[in-house]
């Protein structure tokens, strides 16, 4: 006769069951968005070959052509060169901002499996289009732009998806500082862009797009065949996101959610019992969110603005840093592209440390502030001293990197699951595409402001530049001063608690 194991032995086994499959959601989205972005980097390496300073090429073989022009790329081969390029950014990322309030309420409705995949495919579609413009030798700015206006539709498929999935899988326990990891796959994503976009920029530009398109399309294969949606559907125990009386043990840790700031305290007691008692809400019974319950979510608003000028900030780097290194280091747009790289480098642990200190202190608001306060002066003496050597230049790349993509990532991703599970939903875990898609896509929408004021004030200067994004760091702090205030006071209250008096501050 068979012997029943134990119910330590059945949670151990069930534990590492969970965590294998845990692991695979983890690994599979990663390397899914690390393509979305991968396939957005190639434009701004690109830019510097589709206008060159084509004396430096040596003499013109075509005497019909104006000498300094006739290597470019008609018709970015005219005077407002840095206004079309801001033309292509902004079709993108508008049409993704706009796109991207519809797709958290389709991500709600339809399998995230279907529409993830489904986008990947397209967004391959649309990238390899614009790298074929060169072999099919277009030279409309209609087309490009079209491209774009499309590609930008396509990946609006691809955040809430993904933030969805891995908020299926993970509970509060350290979410801050798994996302975090996690979320170095956007900066992963644009260091492979941009070497691989630098392998054929000065050759061959339409590979640099096609090649990310084919990998972008065939990582959204892989997504089809693999991807699980909800742990229910392969029997695994579903995440711990609130615990019973959560309220009152986040008022005593100093970290209320009732009030704007966010609970990220857990009791690894009550997780176990959670888990091992396995209890499953059916997937279907599920219902979707409405756009206006989900904006009346505690920090939703202060968050999606402050995003709106974080995220301002990352993306004017990301479509803008490599010309920006051409034009006042003078390097060539392949050591441009690869020096960029730094400052997703710097990202990734930027995102980590955000992660990681956020758990810790359980203030996500106050971790954003923090290094927001932190990024305006940094961003201010690399436009300054950053091109001094390739030493300074290096570090500052990298701090600078750490610092813009530190809060960023952390809104997106910690605070995203965190608003989408507040325990007001009553464990309704459908909302967390909608709350996505309302904080990205508001955050969207500076994502398509920076480029455009980047194309627009660079043919002032680019110390203008700086002093933009400087002032877009300090207003996205501002905007989460009421959220810092509040979780200071929560800390204030359990210290004032625990040491029976307090500073004037926290009374």
């Amino acid at each position: 006769m068979r012997s029943i194991p134990a119910p330590g032995i059945r949670f151990l086994r069930s534990f590492s069951r969970d965590s294998w499959y845990r692991g695979l959601i983890l690994v599979l989205t990663f390397f899914c968005y690390a393509t979305f972005h991968l396939s957005r980097k190639p434009i701004s390496i690109v830019k510097s070959e589709l206008h060159y300073n084509c004396s430096s090429r040596g003499s013109n073989p075509r005497n019909d052509s104006n000498s300094t022009t006739w290597c470019d790329w008609k018709p970015f081969d005219q005077d407002n060169y840095k206004e079309l390029f801001g033309a292509l950014d902004n079709a993108f990322l508008v049409a993704y901002a706009i796109g991207m309030y519809i797709s958290g309420i389709f991500g709600e409705r339809l399998p995230l499996r279907y529409y993830l995949s489904g986008g990947m495919v397209l967004s391959g579609l649309f990238t390899s289009l614009f790298g074929l413009g060169y072999y099919w030798n277009i030279h409309e700015l209609w087309y490009f732009v079209l491209v774009q206006i499309l590609n930008g539709l396509a990946q609006t498929t691809g955040w809430p998806s993904v933030v969805t999935c891995v908020g299926n899988w993970f509970g509060k326990g350290k979410r801050g500082l798994i996302m975090g990891i996690w979320n170095s796959h956007t900066s992963v994503g644009n260091i492979l862009g941009s070497l691989i976009a630098g392998v054929w920029v000065s050759s061959s530009w339409g590979l640099s797009f096609v090649v990310p398109g084919v990998i972008i399309a065939s990582m959204g294969v892989i997504c089809f065949l693999f991807l699980i949606e909800y742990p229910e559907d392969v029997d695994c125990s579903p995440p711990l996101h609130h615990t019973a009386g959560s309220d009152e043990k986040g008022l005593e840790a100093g970290h209320s959610i009732s009030d704007g700031s966010l609970n990220t305290s857990t009791n690894s007691r009550e997780n176990i019992i959670d888990i091992a008692q396995g209890s499953k809400e059916p997937t279907e019974d599920r219902e979707a969110i409405s756009f206006i319950d989900a904006l009346r979510i505690p920090g939703v608003v202060e968050f999606s603005f402050c995003l709106l000028f974080a995220k301002l900030v990352s993306y004017t780097f990301l479509y803008w840093l490599p010309l920006y290194i051409v034009n006042v280091a003078h390097f060539t747009a392949k050591k441009a592209g690869d020096m960029s790289t730094l400052f997703d480098v710097g990202g990734i642990i930027g995102g980590i440390m955000a992660g990681l200190i956020s758990d810790y202190t359980g203030g996500r608001a106050t971790t954003c502030c923090a290094m927001l306060i932190l990024a305006a002066p940094m961003l201010f003496l690399y436009n300054h001293v950053g091109q001094n050597g390739l030493g300074t230049s290096i570090v500052m790349l990298i701090i600078c990197g750490g610092l813009v993509n530190g809060p960023y990532a952390l809104i997106t991703t910690a605070v995203s699951a965190d608003l989408g599970t507040h325990e007001s939903l009553q464990g309704n875990a459908k909302a967390l595409s909608t709350v996505t898609a309302i904080i990205d896509g508001t955050g969207s929408v500076g994502a398509a402001l920076g480029p455009l004021l980047a194309g627009l004030i660079s043919t002032t200067s680019w110390d203008n530049v700086f002093y933009m994004l400087i002032s877009a760091d300090v207003l996205a702090c501002l905007l989460l001063s009421r959220v810092v205030f509040k979780e200071m006071r929560g800390w204030c209250g359990w210290y004032t608690r625990k040491r029976g008096a307090g500073h004037a501050f926290c009374q």
